[in-house]
């Protein structure tokens, strides 16, 4: 197998070790804000993320509807801390309707995923879903082994040799 075919097999299964998932949002005031958020995500690569609006990464979602999202493999797992596996995607972020078909689906992936404490968020007027649709991406094995993500087409990889 090639190295590029390696790289998209570990690429196709790389986000589902993670639960939740790093993400860098930007107050209307230019003031970055590093948070996580659990996540669902669907066969297009959007992540969808059931947030607080309490939250600073929330209300700055809503001013700047743009995220960086970072899946970052476990210290403890990596043989090179300076190489660290890890998949970044830049985003867009919308706000998903209350109640609407895409909402009670989303939900619904959230409680398959989460369990019991969906119904209670549920409940909650304050916690929202935001779907983050990539528009750009990066996959890094290693030194020398780094791929974008083809933003034709986010299920494959282009390596990067430049």
């Amino acid at each position: 197998m090639s190295q590029l075919e390696n790289a998209q097999v570990a690429y196709q299964g790389f986000t589902e070790q993670f639960q939740s998932a790093i993400i860098s949002t930007v107050s209307q005031e230019g003031v970055p804000n590093a948070s996580y958020a659990p996540f669902v995500m669907d066969e297009n690569k959007n992540i969808y993320i059931y947030v607080s609006g309490l939250s600073t990464h929330t209300q700055n979602l809503h001013a700047v509807p743009k995220v960086s999202v970072l899946f970052i493999e476990e210290e403890s797992q990596t043989k090179q801390i300076f190489a660290r596996r890890r998949l970044n995607f830049d985003c867009s972020a919308t706000l998903v309707e209350r109640e609407t078909e895409l909402w009670n689906l989303i939900v619904d992936n959230f409680e398959s995923r989460f369990g019991e404490i969906i119904p209670v968020l549920r409940d909650l007027p304050d916690f929202r879903i935001f779907q983050l649709k990539p528009s750009q991406g990066r996959f890094v094995i290693g030194f020398g082994a780094a791929y974008e993500v083809d933003p034709s087409d986010f299920s494959r990889l282009i390596h990067i040799t430049k």
